[in-house]
């Protein structure tokens, strides 16, 4: 994607590349009280869980606290805390919850009967970014990114089961094609399963096959997704979307790597690599009970967090670069985009990210046209215009149309409670707390 870098893209990255790479302090967890009192965890991994699940970071037996109760991401800027939906919060000494905040060092975080104190150590842990700006087809300038392909460049040759987090549209397929395009099983089969659009009713079904008569209109044994993807790799995109009832025959078969067939009577075995993908935070649904904790455990055992465009805006003229030299050879991104326009692509916060920026610029080179403004996809009243773009595939048009609905719902929603989160959030009926993630996605602020 990155042939046709423009001169000053090159001399960024060869910059970028000689920046010696970031580090970040090791973490030190005391619980101070409660009935796991004097347990130490020192790490220094990059994100951190404590609860009272088995394979926490730091695992607690009060039962206040929830299996995944709040997750710790260190950094070198600090220490960021965020709660994750659990049942009775977390909460500093003073009586103040926290859903998410950043913390210095020594800080006393609450969770249930339980406090502990979190210190950032002298004893620092180098961050492993790649000298390169790419990896298969993703590509990326900052930091974040070049420490992803740093991950993928050592994951991507193994067997390991991997599970790619990220919102709608950061490229969590063409992550996992990126790294099985890399890894030894390139030449097999790569079967991809939207688990979102196949009815429960049929999920046994698509997913491990049947036999014939094993239902009314099996009329001949079938192969499921797993028996296809024999020798290569299963996709599971929107693994958060699966009925909790199913997960527990998933989890048998991403135990033992093998499925028994719908009306079958034997099990059959697999060589198959299995990676996953949702939008959603399991660990949020994990505490909800909607998604099983040991099938999480399961999936999770590589995790790659893919950042959405706002956090990276010195990506996106790159990005831009590669999906024109795809879209349309012969015309550079400078005959479509003058600089003042390219300053608004790299400051729009695009809520859709990467697949909102490549479906912008194939509209651009479709319809012939120069950008004169950010594309809204609304009519003057803010409401969808009602025409549908058939260059879309059906999920992205659901997913752009969705994007637009909530932009407009919870923009009209504040204005009506004059900002007034919690009085919009009892309109909305929904959790305060996910109202507030929301608002930050769009970067809609209260007035």
């Amino acid at each position: 994607m990155n042939k046709k870098v423009s001169r000053r893209a090159r001399d960024d990255t060869r910059q970028l590349i000689r920046t010696p790479g970031l580090s970040r302090p090791k973490l030190r967890l005391e619980v101070m009280s409660g009935m796991d009192a004097g347990a130490v965890v020192v790490s220094g991994e990059k994100v951190l869980h404590i609860g009272s699940q088995h394979g926490s970071t730091l695992e607690l037996g009060d039962p206040a606290v929830s299996r995944i109760h709040v997750q710790l991401t260190n950094a070198e800027s600090g220490v960021r805390v965020r709660d994750l939906e659990s049942t009775n919060g977390t909460w500093l000494p003073g009586g103040v919850r926290i859903q998410q905040a950043m913390v210095p060092s020594g800080t006393v975080i609450i969770l249930g009967q339980t406090q502990v104190r979190l210190d950032t150590m002298n004893e620092r842990v180098p961050e492993s970014l790649s000298v390169k700006t790419g990896f298969g087809g993703m590509v990326g300038l900052s930091a974040g990114m070049r420490s992803i392909f740093s991950l993928l460049q050592r994951v991507a040759p193994t067997d390991e089961t991997i599970l790619i987090t990220g919102e709608t549209g950061t490229g969590k397929e063409l992550c996992a094609r990126s790294i099985v395009d890399r890894s030894r099983r390139a030449e097999g089969p790569f079967v991809v399963v939207d688990c979102g659009a196949i009815a429960p009713s049929l999920l046994e079904s698509e997913l491990f096959g049947h036999v014939r008569g094993a239902f009314t209109g099996a009329l001949d044994g079938r192969q499921g997704a797993f028996e296809r993807a024999h020798g290569g790799t299963i996709f599971l995109d929107e693994i958060g979307e699966l009925p909790v009832e199913f997960q527990t025959r998933l989890l048998r078969a991403v135990e033992n790597r093998s499925v028994r067939r719908v009306g079958g009577s034997e099990d059959i075995p697999l060589d198959i690599r299995i990676m996953a993908a949702t939008n959603r935070c399991l660990e949020e649904e994990v505490n909800r009970g909607t998604f099983r904790p040991d099938l999480y455990y399961r999936l999770s055992v590589v995790q790659i967090r893919l950042p959405p465009l706002r956090e990276r805006p010195e990506d996106i003229e790159l990005i831009a670069r590669g999906m024109m030299a795809e879209i349309a050879p012969d015309l550079a991104l400078e005959q479509a985009v003058d600089p003042a326009q390219l300053k608004k692509l790299m400051r729009y916060r695009w809520p859709g990210n990467v697949r909102e920026l490549r479906n912008h610029l194939s509209r651009l080179v479709l319809g012939d046209m120069v950008i004169t403004d950010l594309p809204t996809g609304e009519g003057s009243d803010g409401a969808p215009s009602g025409e549908v773009d058939l260059s879309l595939s059906f999920k992205d048009g659901k997913e752009g149309a969705i994007s637009h609905f909530e932009r407009a719902y919870l923009t009209q929603l504040l204005e009506h409670t004059k900002g007034n989160i919690s009085e919009a959030a009892r309109l909305a009926r929904t959790d305060r707390n996910y109202l507030t993630r929301l608002l930050h996605k769009y970067g809609i602020h209260p007035r």
